[in-house]
């Protein structure tokens, strides 16, 4: 679809069954990588994002950035409605709005929440490529929404997962997620007791719910497990707890982002258990070689994801003008 208006070219439109047939994990994956080592080098240009809280938990958040000094340039309006999911749509809806470089015209506008969704899910897997043990097998998964849909997809294509761990608060829920996934992937997710259950024999671990309290404790975390932090994205809610902050070799997507809007890290650092160089790199600095991600087989690795308009923007980019049609 396309929009005109004013004698101004015609705007793309991509709604979100093109995002999800075009924007394979094979395809987002390395756009993700490449976007976040060139945000670690400083080629990238942005805005901490903007977020406004809105009734009954409910958010809006801005998000302007420019791939390059030289190159397109955005932003991303998005709603967080976290019930969403239980009436069948996305949490995350919204809208990533695309400039051209040359004459600074609106070229294109792609439907966010499947961006969202894809790319964040393809962020942990690049972080879990790269600081995960070689010999990863088993994945815990915190939650059972749209995150954790994509998460498993996404995960897939960087280890060979042989089984999955799920605890959501509602057993019901978990169970039927697991039900959908073992049938989709072919390999055998089963719903756990506990969190702590889930994760004790857990290689990988995902937290991707909407937790305002601690689920997560460091004291089950077995040495030589990667964790990818994702579902708090603001200061305020958090997945998981002080001690395991403290215990882990902590990476972040935007050490600014974390330092103002990490909450584990945030209520850790208030605690005093920890400073801000407990951030020992981004995951950027640690994918161009500038900073060793995992260093011994029994380190506990975490990757911090709050979500960086560079990676909407990489991928509505290639959307526009890279990625052939399908």
């Amino acid at each position: 679809m396309s929009l005109t208006g004013g004698g101004e070219a015609r705007i793309r439109m991509i709604d979100r069954e093109e995002v999800a047939r075009r924007l394979t994990y094979e395809v987002c994956i390395p756009i993700v990588r490449r976007a976040m080592i060139a945000f670690s080098n400083g080629e990238t240009r942005q805005l901490l994002r903007s977020i406004i809280p809105m009734a009954d938990g409910h958010m809006f958040g801005i998000m302007p950035g420019a791939l390059g000094e030289a190159a397109a340039f955005g932003a991303k309006l998005i709603s967080v409605y976290p019930e969403n999911f239980a009436k069948g749509r996305q949490s995350h809806q919204g809208l990533v709005v695309l400039f051209e470089p040359v004459g600074g015209a609106p070229v294109c506008v792609v439907r966010a929440g499947e961006v969202t969704a894809i790319r964040t899910a393809a962020a942990s897997a690049v972080a879990t490529e790269i600081l995960a043990r070689a010999d990863a097998r088993r994945l815990a998964m915190l939650g059972y929404g749209e995150q954790a849909r994509t998460h498993a997809q996404a995960l897939l294509r960087v280890r060979p997962i042989e089984a999955v761990r799920v605890w959501g608060r509602s057993p019901a829920l978990a169970k039927a997620f697991c039900g959908r996934m073992t049938a989709q992937l072919g390999i055998p997710f089963a719903p756990a007791a506990s969190a702590r259950a889930a994760v004790e024999d857990a290689d990988i671990v995902c937290t991707v719910t909407a937790a305002r309290e601690p689920i997560l404790r460091g004291e089950w975390i077995r040495p030589g497990t990667h964790l990818n932090i994702v579902g708090s994205g603001v200061a305020g809610p958090v997945e998981v707890d002080t001690d395991l902050v403290a215990r882990s070799r902590f990476i972040a997507d935007s050490r600014e982002g974390v330092l103002r809007q990490g909450a584990e890290f945030l209520r850790a650092k208030e605690a005093g258990a920890i400073g801000d160089a407990h951030i020992v790199a981004e995951i950027g600095e640690v994918l161009s070689g500038q900073v060793v991600g995992r260093r011994t087989p029994a380190e506990i690795t975490v990757y911090k994801s709050l979500g960086h308009v560079v990676q909407d923007l990489a991928c509505a980019w290639a959307l526009y003008s890279e990625l052939p049609p399908v």
